[in-house]
């Protein structure tokens, strides 16, 4: 009985999984605290800005794979930098779940408008959220 013998695959040089990083924009230091440490035990890493400008330029310097967005910035509104990622073709396909308190219907069209994957009203299901950002992140 003759048999065959396949080649065996090698494993890839880097085979461990590659831990998705979220940039949080919001100026609320402690919803931003506890939204990282919720995102880092579920085993993504976090990284923060303040500021619309400062979010920007992490975007730019770190490449995140998705971005959660304040409408509420102390420099710039949220649309704003919604539209400046969907613009850019570096950053055009970096998903964008915009959280906020405001839910007016003209907001949420406005935020869909300007590129936000996802539009999620505070206070927010830690849970419902996790799930969006998995689902974006698909």
């Amino acid at each position: 009985m003759q048999t065959d013998s396949l080649p065996q695959l090698e494993p890839a040089a880097n085979s461990t999984p590659q831990r998705h990083t979220i940039l949080i924009i919001d100026d609320d230091h402690d919803q931003v605290d506890v939204l990282s440490h919720r995102l880092r035990s579920q085993g993504f890493e976090t990284r923060s800005a303040e500021s619309g400008q400062r979010g920007i330029d992490l975007v730019h310097e770190h490449r995140p794979h998705l971005v959660i967005l304040d409408l509420r910035l102390p420099d710039v509104d949220g649309f704003s930098i919604c539209q400046q990622l969907a613009d850019d073709p570096t950053t055009c396909a970096i998903p964008v779940i915009i959280v906020s308190g405001m839910v007016r219907p003209d907001i949420i069209r406005r935020s869909r408008s300007v590129g936000c994957q996802y539009y999620v009203r505070k206070p927010y299901d830690p849970n419902a959220l996790l799930l969006l950002i998995e689902n974006a992140l698909g």
